[in-house]
């Protein structure tokens, strides 16, 4: 299987849930805290890599669509969520409550958000990432943005940041200490 469809299959097709993340009612989540929206493909599950220099990582299979979980996934998550909301971004959608949230080890199921069919040139996330984020302050790591989402963190009001990442490798050390700097800038205002 290829890896566009590798990643398609495992993204799926846009469905509302039973977790969709609610910015109205902020379930269990402290509107003082800063929001973090994670994306999975290429962020926690790698992607793109050599295959006989696969990083390390546990395989898991989501539908039938075998993943790399980065070995290092579950502790930067934790170390995120002591500052952050965290929110799953990806076309996971339920899916990554389902099988991410056990294999993580995660102590708080994250929401995730459900996006709908794109209808004009920009990100596909973008609707549902501005209507969560609302005026939160919000960071975003994805291995994927374009000029709109860099148009959309530059317009807002509240403070932003747009983190992307490379797939093969996924969220790093360094990406976790930049967000922390975000978050803890933010607490110094």
């Amino acid at each position: 299987m290829t890896q566009a469809r590798s990643r398609q299959a495992s993204e799926g097709s846009p469905t509302r849930r039973h977790r969709e993340a609610d910015p109205s009612s902020e379930r269990g989540q402290s509107p003082r805290e800063p929001l973090l929206f994670v994306d999975i493909d290429g962020v926690i599950s790698l992607f793109g890599f050599e295959p006989a220099a696969a990083p390390a990582g546990t395989w898991l299979n989501v539908d039938g669509v075998p993943h790399l979980i980065s070995a290092t996934a579950s502790g930067h998550l934790l170390a995120l969520a002591l500052v952050f909301d965290v929110v799953w971004c990806s076309g996971w959608e339920d899916k990554a409550d389902e099988h991410l949230f056990p294999a993580l080890g995660l102590p708080v199921r994250p929401p995730f958000l459900t996006f709908s069919a794109p209808t004009s040139a920009v990100h596909w996330k973008l609707a549902a990432v501005d209507r969560h984020a609302g005026d939160r302050p919000a960071a975003w790591i994805d291995d994927a943005f374009d000029a709109s989402c860099h148009a959309w963190a530059a317009a807002r009001r509240a403070p932003t940041l747009l983190v992307a990442t490379d797939p093969a490798t996924g969220m790093t050390d360094a990406h976790v200490a930049r967000l922390e700097r975000f978050a803890a800038g933010l607490a110094d205002r």
